[in-house]
Order: C-alpha cells, then sequence, then structure tokens
C-alpha cells in the first residue's frame, strides 16, 4: 500500500490543495497500484512511510506553526533522504526554503531549509491565471496551468533549478520563473488544484518517488480542458 502523505491541512490546507492528494491516489489505483491518503493535523506524527509527502496554502501563522511542527517532528528529512518525495504549494512552497517572512514588519522567519530559496514580500501581490513552460525529463516541454494568490517573490539560490519558465504570469519574483526543484523536493505557487490540471506533472512526483516509469493514462476529457485552459490564459 503505497502511502499519500497530506501534512497539515487545518494550518495549509486553504485553497483546496488537497485535491493533489486525490490525484497522486487516483493515478496510482488506475495503474493497478494500491495507495492511501493519510492526514496529519498538528500533534500527529508524520509517518515516515510516505511515498509523497503534500504541503498547501495557508496563511503567516500557519506556516509559522507549520516550520516548529515539522522541525521538532523531523521525520520529512528522513523520508526525504531516503527517497520519499516533498511537493508544496504556495505558502508550503515558501517554508521549505532557507527563510520567509511574515506580518506587516515583515519579520524574517528560518524555513525547513529543504530548498535552496529565500521569500521576501513582493512589490505586488501575485493574483491570477498562469501558465508556464516545463521541461520534463524526456526532454519535452509541457504547459503548467494553475492560480497564484500570493504576497512573496521567491528567489533561487544556487543549489535550486526553477520547475518552470513563465509564459503568463508573475511565478517567482517576476523573472521569468517559476518554483523550485532541489532533489526530491518540488515546490510551486499554482494552486488549482495543480495536479488536477497538471496530469503529467502528478505522474512524474509519482515516477520519481518510485523510480520506475509509469504507463500512460491518456484522456481525451482531460486535454480538451487542458486546451481550453491554456487558450483562456494566452
Amino acid at each position: 500500500m503505497k502511502r499519500i502523505v497530506l501534512i497539515y491541512q487545518s494550518l495549509l490546507g486553504l485553497y483546496g490543495d488537497r485535491g493533489n492528494a486525490m490525484v497522486l491516489r487516483s493515478r496510482l489505483e488506475a495503474r493497478g497500484i494500491d495507495a492511501e491518503i493519510i492526514a496529519v493535523e498538528p500533534g500527529d506524527e508524520v509517518p515516515p512511510d510516505g511515498l509523497v509527502y503534500l504541503l498547501g496554502g495557508g496563511e503567516d501563522a500557519a506556516q509559522i506553526s507549520a516550520v516548529k511542527l515539522l522541525k521538532d517532528d523531523g521525520t520529512i528529512y528522513k523520508a526525504i533522504d531516503g527517497g520519499a518525495v516533498l511537493f508544496a504549494v504556495c505558502a508550503g512552497y515558501q517554508i521549505t526554503g532557507n527563510s520567509f517572512t511574515v506580518g506587516d514588519d515583515d519579520r524574517v522567519i528560518e524555513g525547513l531549509g529543504l530548498l535552496d530559496v529565500d521569500t521576501r514580500r513582493g512589490p505586488e501581490r501575485a493574483v491570477g491565471e498562469i501558465l508556464t513552460r516545463w521541461r520534463r525529463p524526456d526532454g519535452s516541454d509541457y504547459l503548467i496551468t494553475g492560480f497564484e494568490n500570493h504576497g512573496g517573490f521567491t528567489t533561487l539560490g544556487p543549489q535550486a533549478q526553477a520547475l518552470a519558465t513563465v509564459e503568463v504570469g508573475v511565478g517567482n519574483a517576476n523573472d521569468g520563473t517559476e518554483g523550485a526543484v532541489q532533489g526530491h523536493v518540488i515546490g510551486t505557487y499554482p494552486h488549482g488544484p495543480v495536479l488536477a490540471r497538471n496530469p503529467a506533472l502528478a505522474d512524474h512526483l509519482l515516477e520519481l518517488a518510485l523510480g520506475e516509469t509509469l504507463s500512460e493514462l491518456p484522456s481525451a476529457e482531460i486535454e480538451e480542458l487542458r486546451r481550453q485552459r491554456i487558450a483562456f490564459v494566452r
């Protein structure tokens, strides 16, 4: 049984990012792989045997609490070292970095240090549809669609690579990049949920965690919805 671990929904579950866990489970089961979603709340121990761990969007106080809890628990570090994947969205993305700011006084908070990125308040809030171009491991391009809503601007250090380049929207810091990748840790800003909108990205997370290539799951309905969203944004 493969476990998809959804971390702290009461803190980091404001924008429907729980749907990412449902997509991952569904795509595993469609290939005959038994899977379950484990929801971990503050006070619960994070299970060490997850295949993919998920962090979602939240507010300032929730970010601070989540960082402290995850550091005190420590399991997420061991799980990633053991081959698990961490997929973090928006606020979850920010807290995986080296540091981020909160409050009107822009207080700097130390993050989890899993991505070599830093987040500071941006000159404007990024709100709206975003379209980015992701270079897949096989060298092909794939358009990622989603909805961004963040006030923090994120800059990448030398150990992290951008997940994608921006065609429409703000992304990390209005610098043409979006998200970050470092080993088995992937952070990104778009909601949607982003994995429901972009099944190839969902499969990439699963393949990275499983260490194998998965069979294709073609869907004319999903592709038509993607075509419409991409056309609308453009």
